[in-house]
């Protein structure tokens, strides 16, 4: 069970969901609740019995975005010096939305966002991060920053383009319009529309199919290595990492025994873990210097 207070975390059955939970407040972001995915994806990240995380909100939405209960000076950290996330970089705040951002980023497992209703502000980019996003049919997104008189955010403005264009990402961004589930998938910010009781278990079925089907190691590394070459300058940087990588995970007991059942003709057993045998050379779970 759950030991949070603004999210819950359960695993069953190596697939783990992170529900944000403050259906009184539209599940709305607060720094605790940063903290608090921050340590789930923590979490994850060190059980090698989790295959797949699905995070959805309780209730009615999924994140409505910021709290706003501390009225007009909620965006000002000059304001609220004892509030601001940390650390500080020469005198620049981070932005808490970016850090939950970069660490879903980081995540060595696969994460698939059930949209289950409104995503607004930091609600819409914290999604962004996530590699499926499925959506319900009450699901709404919002990047309403420049309505708000700040904005995008949660580094948004690094992951958007490369899920929807550039065209249609300044369009949503600049007019800061809602967006109806038809059009997320009709652009492609989600893979599929549902039924709000059909959500979940398509969450479920996806994530089913990474888990009895695939190596975690071989998982893990293929999720960082499209992610991070989303941004490469040049299609060699790719090819140094691949051929790293096919070198290291062909020797590997997991390519043998992935050979082997499929020879047999029987489900394969992968013996390698996340936790222990990532290749040494693949080790991107830090971050460059907030400067």
């Amino acid at each position: 069970m759950s030991q949070f207070e603004t999210i819950t975390l359960d695993v069953d059955d190596g697939i783990a969901t992170i529900t944000l939970n403050r259906p009184d407040r539209m599940n709305a972001f607060t720094l605790q609740m940063m903290d608090e995915l921050i340590a789930a994806f923590d979490q994850t990240d060190a059980d090698d019995n989790v295959r797949a995380v699905i995070v959805t909100g309780a209730g009615k939405a999924f994140c409505a975005g910021a709290d706003l209960s501390g009225g007009a000076d909620t965006f000002d950290y000059e304001e609220q010096k004892g509030n601001a996330p940390d650390p500080l970089a020469n005198g620049v705040n981070r932005d808490g939305g970016g850090m939950v951002s970069l660490r879903i980023f980081r995540s060595l497992k696969p994460v698939i966002g059930a949209i289950n209703g409104a995503a607004v502000g930091v609600g819409a980019t914290m999604s962004l991060a996530m590699d499926i996003r499925l959506a319900s049919e009450k699901a709404r997104y919002g990047f309403v920053f420049a309505r708000r008189g700040i904005v995008p955010e949660a580094a948004s403005s690094w992951f958007i383009s490369r899920a929807v264009g550039l065209s249609t990402a300044l369009n949503w961004c600049m007019s800061g319009r809602l967006i109806n589930a038809d059009e997320l998938e009709r652009r492609g910010l989600v893979e599929s529309v549902h039924a709000p009781e059909d959500l979940y278990p398509a969450a479920v079925a996806i994530a089913r199919e990474i888990a009895d089907n695939t190596a975690p190691v071989s998982v893990a590394m293929t999720r960082q290595m499209l992610w991070r070459m989303a941004g490469a300058s040049h299609p060699m940087e790719a090819h140094q990492l691949d051929s790293r990588a096919v070198q290291a995970r062909g020797a590997s007991a997991d390519a043998k025994e992935g050979v082997a059942s499929f020879l047999e003709k029987r489900p394969a057993e992968y013996p390698n873990k996340v936790s222990t045998d990532m290749p040494a050379f693949f080790d991107w779970q830090g971050e460059p210097e907030f400067r």
